[in-house]
């Protein structure tokens, strides 16, 4: 089976760390693909379209050589751009479907977004020093002790392939603006949210499991970046899903 790996806001496809490592030695007959959004990563020179619709387009055009059907793995907004991809995707494209502390329209914004996280998050895009900013982001999003090396790690990333305000502001607009369709799009896929998210709420996945009726598994204190703060939960949840 091939997957297709997405990130969230102005993340890329180097801010999994190991992850996609720990997803190969637990699946070694899967192939994984990580992929970066418009405007990020390897991409950081283009422009972000400024709809979900818009990214799902630009990344069905950059995976056009990976073999059909693939499954889709995606976090926070690349979950966006996963969900609308199954509404729109051709009959069979797409076998598996996880999103990882995902939200869209159906959920109230102050769910979408915890008023408390809006403006630390705008004043972190803003801010000019960059190491800062990527502690900060890393605090933000995760809520187990940041390491000096990750912080650095993402440091090197954002100095190597930075993401501009521009491309970040379409991003938040295109995240914020987001409403699937009314149709399920496939009979079950995968939820995995935590109640220590600080940024979205995890009944934003709980109303897309009561909504359409799939699977929902719930981390108890986890940050946001659910495979950062607990990766090997994130894996189990998926071999016994897989399994099932």
């Amino acid at each position: 089976m091939h997957w297709i790996l997405l990130r969230g806001l102005t993340r890329e496809q180097g801010h999994w760390g190991d992850f996609p490592e720990r997803l190969r030695l637990a699946f070694p007959e899967h192939r994984f693909h990580l992929v970066d959004l418009p405007g990020t990563g390897v991409h950081y020179r283009e422009a972000s379209p400024d709809t979900v619709a818009g990214i799902r387009k630009r990344v069905c055009t950059q995976v056009s050589h990976i073999p059909r059907p693939f499954s889709i793995l995606a976090l926070s907004m690349g979950g966006m751009v996963g969900l609308d991809w199954a509404q729109h995707a051709a009959p069979g494209e797409i076998q598996r479907l996880v999103l990882i502390n995902a939200s869209c329209g159906f959920s109230p914004p102050w769910h979408r977004m915890r008023p408390v996280a809006w403006p630390r998050l705008v004043r972190l895009l803003t801010r000019k020093e960059l190491f800062d900013r990527e502690k900060d982001l890393l605090q933000l999003t995760s809520n187990r002790p940041v390491p000096l090396a990750l912080v650095k790690h993402w440091y090197r990333l954002q100095r190597q392939r930075p993401v501009s305000l521009r491309n970040a502001a379409r991003q938040l607009a295109a995240a914020a603006r987001y409403t699937p369709g009314q149709q399920r799009p496939m009979p079950d896929a995968l939820l995995l949210a935590s109640r220590g998210d600080r940024i979205v709420h995890w009944r934003c996945s709980a109303v897309i499991e009561q909504r359409w009726q799939w699977t929902l598994k719930l981390h108890p204190d986890a940050g946001h970046d659910l495979p950062l703060d607990e990766p090997d939960w994130v894996v189990r949840q998926l071999s016994d899903w897989l399994g099932q």
